[in-house]
């Protein structure tokens, strides 16, 4: 048992029969009434995001969750499948469960939220940048420089992400895995 003023950022929370992350939560206090928690929850199973008040001091039921590193390895019939690098246990998981998995290339090394009380896994995060190499790009209109112009591309993975003109076929970029932005070239 824990209360509102346990809240934070990550923390997995056992709120209307569903396994809910916390995104972000606001302590407020109005000058009139009592004290309250705003807060933003995404449902570990459905990915949908809704926002819940509770008033301060509330019992919330945390639950516990471990974070492990694994390797990604190949997506077959039955899902994506991971390798926990420490133990080689290896485990498959729903697409659901993968935020942005078009970015996700084989050897790939993300985290994967366990639940330690059924050893279920939860959500597979990527890292927040990954470097992926251009496959398909169309040729950029010389001359065609105004308000910033972009392309869209395809990446290793099967991924389309809207680029600068300049990106060519074959070069490798690095690619923000939260909002789908190209960040920069990667040199060799």
């Amino acid at each position: 048992m824990a209360t509102t003023a346990d809240l934070r950022n990550g923390l997995v929370l056992n709120f209307n029969h569903d396994l809910f992350q916390v995104i972000e939560f606001q302590h407020v206090k109005p000058g009139k009434g009592n004290a309250f928690v705003r807060t933003k929850l995404k449902s570990l199973t459905s990915g949908k995001v809704l926002d819940n008040t509770f008033s301060s001091g509330a019992t919330i039921l945390p639950v516990r969750v471990e974070r492990h590193k694994f390797q990604f390895l190949y997506k077959d019939e039955a899902g994506f499948n991971f390798m926990n690098s420490e133990t080689f246990d290896q485990v498959s998981i729903n697409d659901k469960l993968i935020t942005n998995a078009d970015l996700m290339k084989e050897g790939q090394e993300v985290e994967i939220l366990i639940n330690t009380e059924n050893d279920s896994p939860l959500l597979c995060e990527l890292p927040p940048f990954v470097e992926l190499v251009v496959t398909y790009s169309e040729p950029g209109l010389k001359g065609d420089t105004a308000n910033s112009p972009k392309k869209a591309i395809e990446v290793e993975t099967g991924a389309r992400i809207m680029v600068p003109l300049f990106i060519q076929e074959g070069e490798k970029i690095k690619v923000d895995t939260r909002t789908y932005d190209y960040v920069e070239r990667v040199k060799s």
